[in-house]
């Protein structure tokens, strides 16, 4: 089907989630929609959330996508189930994924989950996690710094490890975890960080090599992957500056990303 996959986020940490749906998925289309400008979500209220969420998804609609990924987890803990139900398209959040991988690989079933206000208040990870398996003991904190951090490109160095270590103090505390999700689709971009704080004993889960997985899956099932050979033409859009947001995303991707253009939503 040669229609473009849609991939929507508060900012530049769905492009976590988009290289690895472009590597699993090396025939697809991909266009990708940042909400830089009202970055982040995570401290937004509920409603607002929605709102920007669906001007986002009207806009890819215009692109005739023919399924949606939200990459953002809270956008995806407040409006998932409304977009299935609303949109005649395949639509599939990050935070299902998240927890099945989590699942996989936690030893003790003491999980931790780091992620933003929003997401950590809806407590969904806790949810989908003890849905699955009633089991699970889950450790929840929110991370307000990070965000900001990866939007201004700092992954690494002295001010980021700072951040990171001050931040993640009282889930370093509660040491009897064995895996910490990174409920969060910009977080990945810590992850070196975050890993050199928390330590080699912790397995860091980021829910982009899952969820590109379930698209594959969701795809196939519906009849919708794309069939002949070709080179994709993806295409980036961002309600912020578009330097700034070329420069994180040709310093998250190996190959050069040409179209990037900013738009408005909400005028």
């Amino acid at each position: 089907m040669d229609q473009p996959i849609g991939v929507i986020d508060s900012g530049v940490g769905g492009l976590t989630v988009a290289k690895e749906l472009m590597r699993q998925l090396p025939k697809e289309e991909f266009v990708y929609l940042g909400d830089t400008k009202r970055c982040p979500y995570g401290p937004r209220p509920k409603e607002e959330v929605i709102n920007f969420t669906w001007e986002m998804v009207r806009f890819l609609q215009m692109k005739k996508i023919k399924m949606l990924v939200i990459a953002c987890n809270t956008a995806t803990a407040f409006t998932l189930q409304q977009l299935k139900e609303q949109l005649d398209i395949p639509v599939i959040g990050v935070i299902q994924p998240g927890a099945r991988s989590a699942i996989k690989v936690s030893k003790n079933l003491h999980i931790g989950v780091i992620g933003t206000e929003g997401t950590i208040k809806s407590k969904a990870y806790a949810n989908a996690l003890q849905h699955i398996n009633p089991d699970i003991r889950v450790n929840a904190l929110s991370c307000p710094p990070f965000v900001p951090l990866v939007e201004q490109g700092l992954f690494s160095g002295e001010e980021a490890l700072h951040v990171v270590r001050e931040t993640l103090e009282p889930m370093k505390k509660a040491n009897h975890i064995d895996t910490l999700i990174l409920g969060c689709t910009h977080y990945p971009l810590l992850k070196d960080t975050i890993h050199r704080v928390m330590g080699d004993e912790i397995t860091i889960i980021s829910s982009g090599d899952e969820t590109a997985q379930e698209v594959s899956v969701i795809l196939d099932y519906y009849g919708r992957l794309y069939e002949g050979d070709r080179v994709p033409n993806h295409k980036f859009y961002t309600t912020g500056d578009s330097k700034l947001f070329g420069d994180i995303a040709n310093s998250w991707f190996e190959d050069h990303i040409s179209h990037i253009e900013t738009i408005s939503l909400g005028e």
